[in-house]
């Protein structure tokens, strides 16, 4: 990914929360004619070392779990909010732009065949969504009956990928000096949708803590 040093995220604490806090992904492998993508929730795991791991599934009918078999080499794309910034904001002639927030994770795959490895993937992965489950009476892998619970897991192939290359851009104005800064976030802020605010707002926090 061609990111700019101005750009650049290199915090690991900060890429991992903003994985955590995106965890819908784009799973990319090459592929054996073209590229194969799936969308799919990715759970960030990290090993007593530090490795960073990505864990998921996918349906058995989905033949990409075929090149995860096969010990492919994954990209996979957590992208965050983004918007259009108009360069009419900027106190000088510019040309318009985008900002956004995007890490890619690299690293091979391999299947997660274990039972007891299987389940605990889907518990931490229902839980990162649901964190009190069953407390508030929502889904909980582990009070599912064994009967439907074997027939939906033959339904998924679970996997891992061993992260071994991280890309983090944040493209977010640093380019701009105070004045036009200032501006981009008000003028977000005042468009009002839900990227907008969210780029204003992490806009604002660079600025806070560069």
């Amino acid at each position: 990914m061609y990111v700019p040093g101005r750009y650049a995220e290199t915090d690991p604490a900060v890429v991992d929360a903003f994985i955590q806090g995106n965890g819908f992904a784009t799973l990319v492998t090459a592929g054996a004619a073209e590229p194969f993508a799936t969308h799919i929730p990715l759970e960030l795991v990290r090993t007593p070392t530090g490795a960073m791991v990505l864990e998921g599934h996918v349906a058995r009918p989905n033949p990409h779990w075929r090149e995860l078999e096969s010990g492919a080499r994954c990209l996979a794309i957590f992208a965050g909010a983004h918007t259009y910034v108009s360069s009419s904001w900027y106190a000088r002639e510019n040309v318009p732009t985008w900002n956004y927030m995007v890490v890619h994770a690299w690293g091979a795959a391999r299947l997660v065949e274990d039972e007891t490895r299987v389940k605990d993937l889907l518990r931490r992965l229902s839980l990162h969504y649901e964190p009190r489950g069953a407390a508030e009476g929502g889904f909980d892998v582990d009070r599912l009956t064994p009967g439907f619970y074997g027939k939906e897991v033959r339904g998924i192939v679970a996997f891992e990928i061993a992260v071994d290359k991280v890309e983090a851009a944040f493209k977010l104005s640093q380019n701009r000096d105070e004045v036009d800064h200032s501006r981009i976030i008000e003028k977000l802020r005042a468009r009002g949708d839900e990227n907008s605010r969210a780029i204003a707002d992490a806009m604002a926090r660079r600025r806070r803590n560069p």
